[in-house]
């Protein structure tokens, strides 16, 4: 099932990273050639509080912003948004359109029966994916955890390829470094800054790369037809 826009709704705990990740999402979308969009949601702004972002692509131009409502795609970051309740929208699949996708940041099933029967009889299909394992296991931190959600979500439905998520996580994480023109140490600073920030990248894209193909095969398996067509010719004034 193809369509015009899919819009992504990402129920997460504070201090995940989801809105750098919507952020990434849009931006690589806007690469790939797609028109895209991104906002956040907050409530209380605190670690392991329930957070939301949300963001959206599509074949012609975004205007509007706010609330997704009605999600092809709700991104599940951490598994108390299901376990604890801890989501502004509940069940956290509310809205959900027919033949919509959730992945989920978990190994284990977490739905109940009532759950499933619901999700099947609108035809969504539900990734159980550990992205915390994935991301401690390639970049060495649970930080990345929103890169491995990132990587996942294109892999599934299709849309964006490897190259624009190598852009958006550059965009979002490199800055340019200029000489100083001054002292040799400060020189020596600004080069180890961005040594670091290399390195940063590079875990993040790997986690992300293995993350998308991950899904890319999963959604195969499943018969999944990419979410939507390939990106328009963008009008240019």
């Amino acid at each position: 099932m193809t369509r015009r826009r899919v819009n992504v709704r990402m129920p997460a705990l504070g201090g995940q990273g989801a809105v750098t990740a919507a952020h990434i999402i849009a931006t690589a979308a806007d690469y790939e050639g797609y028109y895209a969009v991104s906002n956040p949601f907050f409530g209380a702004e605190k670690r392991m509080a329930p957070a939301e972002s949300y963001a959206r692509i599509g074949m012609e131009p975004i205007y509007d912003r706010g609330e997704v409502v009605y999600p092809d795609v709700i991104m599940v970051f951490h598994p108390q948004v299901i376990t604890m309740g801890k989501s502004y929208t509940m069940p956290f699949y509310s809205g959900i359109k027919r033949k919509g996708l959730i992945i989920i940041n978990t190994e284990e099933d977490l739905l109940t029966e009532e759950d499933k029967e619901r999700l099947e009889g609108i035809e969504v299909k539900v990734f159980n994916f550990p992205a915390t394992r994935f991301a401690i296991d390639i970049a060495g931190t649970e930080l990345s955890t929103n890169m491995a959600m990132i990587g996942a979500l294109f892999g599934a439905i299709g849309a964006v390829g490897l190259e624009a998520i190598e852009e958006g996580i550059k965009s979002r994480f490199l800055k340019k470094f200029v000489a100083s023109g001054g002292t040799a140490s400060l020189d020596s600073a600004l080069e180890r800054k961005f040594k670091k920030k290399l390195e940063l990248i590079e875990k993040n894209l790997n986690t992300a790369k293995a993350a998308y193909e991950l899904a890319q095969r999963w959604s195969q398996e499943q018969g999944l037809e990419p979410f939507l067509p390939p990106p328009p010719k963008k009008v240019t004034v």
